[in-house]
């Protein structure tokens, strides 16, 4: 499902795809932006990211789930609670056919965005 296109913006991404999945971009992105408020939108890779010093997580629609990319960091103390889900190194599946646990996206999104500040404010002592 991935499109061949390119685009500049989340919203330009999102209205690629049927409107069952771009309902689950919008919620995903949505609950990503409420966990980091801060954090910049941005394309990279061709998908939907969230910028805060660095990159901090991406998404995207495939053909069978929404991919969440928050790095290996993001996905290794949330392991157990990941049982359900593919994962591997960087990413997390979220099969079309399963509700997505937006309470679990959020604690790893907070994870992240903790990881982040701590890695910034080392740069900058």
């Amino acid at each position: 499902m991935q499109s061949k296109q390119t685009f500049t913006t989340i919203d330009e991404y999102i209205v690629l795809f049927p409107e069952n999945i771009q309902k689950l971009l919008k919620k995903m992105r949505s609950v990503i932006h409420k966990a980091a408020p801060k954090a910049e939108e941005a394309i990279a890779y061709q998908m939907p990211t969230f910028k805060l010093n660095g990159n901090l997580v991406h998404f995207a629609a495939f053909k069978n789930h929404i991919g969440f990319f928050p790095t290996p960091s993001g996905i290794e103390p949330f392991k157990k609670e990941l049982n359900d889900f593919v994962t591997s190194k960087g990413t997390i599946q979220f099969p079309y056919d399963k509700p997505i646990p937006y309470d679990l996206v959020t604690k790893i999104v907070k994870h992240r965005v903790e990881e982040n500040e701590k890695k910034a404010n080392l740069t900058l002592s």
